[in-house]
């Protein structure tokens, strides 16, 4: 059984508040059950890395906690963050303080092949 997995936010748009909490909620439980969690930020979800993004998104409008508190709960949780480097060339590179790593399209491709990991895409 894989006890790694690997978050890929590639087609959640920032612009879509209802289509950004149940990933970050998800890497958070699974951390919680004590698996191997990454989330990657790449394309349009890339601008969640950057800062001022992702806290000024509510997933819900009536719900104070934003999309960065989201952020702030899955890595405290254990959950590690990483952004493509394309993502910088689009939308910059000043990045939260969550983002652990800049990875290219051999990380995400060689971890999503290895029999030990799971991959969810968003």
């Amino acid at each position: 059984m894989a006890n790694k997995l690997m978050v890929i936010m590639v087609n959640t748009d920032p612009t879509d508040p209802a289509e950004l909490g149940a990933p970050f909620f998800q890497a958070t439980v699974a951390a919680a059950m004590e698996y191997d969690v990454e989330v990657v930020l790449t394309a349009r979800a890339g601008e969640l890395a950057i800062k001022g993004v992702a806290d000024k998104i509510h997933v819900k409008a009536d719900n104070p906690k934003t999309v960065y508190d989201y952020i702030k709960d899955a890595h405290e949780a254990g959950v590690k963050f990483k952004v493509c480097t394309p993502t910088l060339e689009l939308w910059g590179n000043e990045l939260i303080p969550e983002i652990e790593e800049t990875v290219g399209a051999a990380y995400v491709i060689s971890k999503a092949m290895d029999d030990d990991t799971v991959t969810f895409t968003y």
